[in-house]
């Protein structure tokens, strides 16, 4: 009894506070957290009648648009001769031309486009034409070769044709314009005036006049068609070839003034008193036209110069 109140062990230490032993714990428990944590995450799925909803709704809307969208700027297009084609498709005896659409004759076909209510415009063989704008505001056309016929009754600058050397810009007439391939160009008018425009040069082309264009020069000078050939000939190399004006300032007549005005703003500054003299010989300087202001270049003198000189024209 006694060597059993007596043990040698000593008694074992009691568990401190906070203290506990660290247990591992079961993967089935990791697993039932991550399985909460995935359903938790995920979207949740898009179901097939969603989509069909969504397309269905998407093709709605294009449909509208598409029934209710305004109709594309067009011109009415007549077959004169031959058969000529709008687009990829030939042209029977009359269709639309719609802007953005070319326009293109054969050899031996013609047509004849009808611009809005202000006038027609027929286009000859072998000719490419363009309907860039239709609007009542801007009517604009682009020749890129060959040749048409343009009758316009409008206020100024309601009609356009852009060619590759100049710009025509109706002033109310009626006129001829040819294109060749490389460029080149010859306007013709036969009622009213035409301004040929190009990077700020600027050809005024009346009745009976004719203007020579060149691909990167732009408008040459405005001649009248009775001129004499080699006078012609003298203002071309002018234009185009660095020509002189002794043989045209000699030869001018009365209504030849209309290249001479033109030529003043354009020769050399040790010419242009030479022109303007000769400008003054042939007719008169009139009253209401100041002779410094004339040599400046002042625009508003010129313009009323070529209103006088324009009653000899």
């Amino acid at each position: 009894m006694r060597d059993a109140m007596h043990n040698d062990k000593p008694p074992a230490s009691p568990i401190e506070p906070g203290l506990l032993p660290l247990a591992k714990a079961p993967d089935t428990i990791w697993k039932s957290i991550e399985a909460a944590l995935d359903v938790k995450e995920k979207p949740s799925p898009f179901h097939w009648w969603q989509f069909a909803a969504a397309s269905f709704a998407i093709l709605a809307i294009g449909a509208y648009w598409f029934a209710t969208r305004p109709p594309k700027p067009s011109w009415e297009v007549a077959r004169l001769d031959g058969s000529p084609s709008v687009g990829s498709r030939v042209l029977g005896d009359a269709g639309k031309l719609q802007v953005g659409e070319w326009l293109q004759t054969g050899a031996s076909s013609r047509a004849r486009i009808t611009v809005g209510n202000i006038g027609s415009v027929e286009v000859e063989p072998n000719t490419r034409v363009r309907l860039v704008t239709a609007r009542p505001n801007e009517n604009r056309l682009t020749l890129a070769h060959g040749e048409i016929s343009a009758v316009v009754s409008a206020p100024p600058r309601l009609f356009f044709v852009d060619t590759p050397s100049s710009t025509a810009v109706d002033l109310g007439c009626a006129y001829k314009m040819k294109v060749d391939g490389d460029g080149t160009g010859l306007l013709r008018v036969t009622l009213g005036w035409v301004s040929l425009e190009w990077k700020g040069r600027e050809s005024m082309v009346p009745a009976g006049a004719s203007c020579r264009t060149r691909h990167g020069v732009g408008p040459g000078t405005p001649f009248f068609d009775d001129a004499p050939e080699p006078w012609q000939q003298a203002l071309t190399a002018f234009d185009f070839a660095s020509g002189g004006v002794d043989s045209l300032l000699a030869n001018a007549r009365v209504r030849d003034t209309l290249t001479l005005w033109h030529l003043l703003s354009r020769v050399r500054t040790e010419d242009r008193q030479r022109v303007f003299d000769r400008m003054v010989q042939l007719v008169p300087l009139p009253a209401s036209v100041s002779r410094e202001k004339a040599l400046q270049l002042d625009p508003d003198t010129l313009k009323l110069w070529r209103e006088e000189l324009a009653w000899k024209w």
